[in-house]
């Protein structure tokens, strides 16, 4: 081992010790580390409670946590109350894979709710199919997520069938032929959305006139707009994270540039719209639910979680909800809540009923379920249009 790699391995070990340590200020239910007592079952979570994407993390928790206070209120599974353990990544690949690997083998947690991204998710994912814990992603869209293994699992559509409703929005709802791309090459989620979305378009009848690329962090977008301007578009699409998406919007207006923006569900958060201000008005991103949608249960669990958290749920809560709750109708089916029953539970999931559609897992582990259109109104965010996997 060179001296390098020492240091590099003892930096590791020293992060990985200091996490062990500092777990318990990690969660945000109080409850303690260390092995489940005889009434109790561990879920693992892992978020972005910190960081550029700490929105996303804190939805995603609340709706966690909201899925399983009601749970245990209404007396648990199979008389064992569920204990949730949260650790924070930071939103890097690289701690999401270390909090993993100590919920795993330390607290010995029987299933992994998280994450929201798919960089991170594909971090854990392997993680979680050696060791034979499910892991249920709330939203991590790429397909490369549950193809790592069999027991990997996610209750949000993918990017192929997303990049698929924003393409057929611009053609068919937005009347558009000519759009350009703005993608972030550090993110797989990015990539792969902007990839589906030029597939489906071309297919479509269109023309993607310039495809350009920026990375995370980036806060200067001119160069790349300036370029995009030249090849007068119809509209952009932008499958980043929302603050990314703000600024290149804000960006955009000054450049003149005038025409709709358009993106996925990355773009779901109030920072969205604290960042890109009016410069977002008469843009549409792809989504997991509204709560414009007037159903009973998606209005139950609105009013559950503005009496809870006092503020509407986005899409991020309403998916950690339902991963929640698809985990628990799993582990009340299973024959024991040993890995492998139930994983097997989570695969047999059909027609679930959840507040972001109603949720079946195919043969690729994958949710079938439909997807709606979100159009910025004012800074709000007002529904468009439902679309259904065809």
């Amino acid at each position: 081992m060179n001296r390098r790699t020492l240091t590099d391995a003892l930096k590791s070990i020293s992060v990985f010790a200091l996490l062990a340590l500092a777990a318990p200020a990690c969660k945000k239910d109080g409850a303690t580390t260390g092995a489940p007592a005889a009434d109790e079952i561990l879920i693992g979570e892992v978020g972005s409670l910190t960081g550029g994407e700490a929105t996303f993390g804190k939805s995603t928790h609340n709706g966690i946590e909201l899925a399983l206070k009601q749970v245990n209120g209404a007396g648990g599974v199979k008389g064992k109350k569920l204990r949730l353990l949260t650790l924070d990544d930071q939103g890097k690949p690289e701690e999401a894979a270390t909090t993993v690997t100590k919920l795993i083998t330390q607290d010995k947690v029987t299933a992994i709710l998280g994450e929201v991204a798919s960089s991170r998710s594909l971090a854990m994912a392997p993680i979680a199919q050696s060791y034979k814990v499910p892991m249920i992603t709330p939203s991590s869209t790429n397909p490369r997520v549950t193809a790592v293994g069999n027991y990997i699992f996610r209750v949000c559509f993918i990017d192929p069938f997303q990049g698929a409703v924003m393409a057929k929005f611009a053609a068919n709802t937005l009347k558009v032929t000519k759009v350009a791309i703005l993608r972030d090459v550090k993110n797989d989620y990015s990539v792969g959305l902007a990839n589906f979305f030029t597939e489906t378009f071309k297919k479509a009848g269109g023309e993607i006139v310039a495809d350009q690329s920026y990375s995370a962090g980036d806060v200067d977008f001119k160069s790349q707009l300036t370029s995009i301007k030249g090849k007068n578009p119809q509209a952009i699409f932008v499958p980043g994270y929302y603050t990314e998406v703000g600024l290149v919007a804000r960006q955009a207006r000054e450049l003149g540039i005038k025409v709709p923006l358009m993106g996925g569900d990355g773009w779901d958060s109030e920072k969205l719209t604290e960042i890109g201000g009016d410069a977002l008005n008469g843009s549409f991103f792809s989504n997991h639910y509204s709560p414009d949608d007037m159903s009973p249960q998606v209005q139950k669990f609105i009013a559950d979680y503005k009496s809870v958290f006092n503020t509407i749920p986005d899409g991020l809560a309403a998916m950690g909800y339902d991963a929640a709750m698809v985990l628990v109708d799993a582990m009340k089916r299973a024959n024991s809540f040993s890995g492998e029953d139930i994983r097997q539970a989570i695969a047999d999931t059909k027609n679930y009923q959840g507040v972001t559609g109603v949720i079946t897992i195919n043969e690729n582990r994958d949710a079938v379920k439909s997807a709606v259109v979100i159009e910025v109104k004012t800074k709000k965010f007002v529904f468009k249009e439902k679309i259904n996997p065809s």
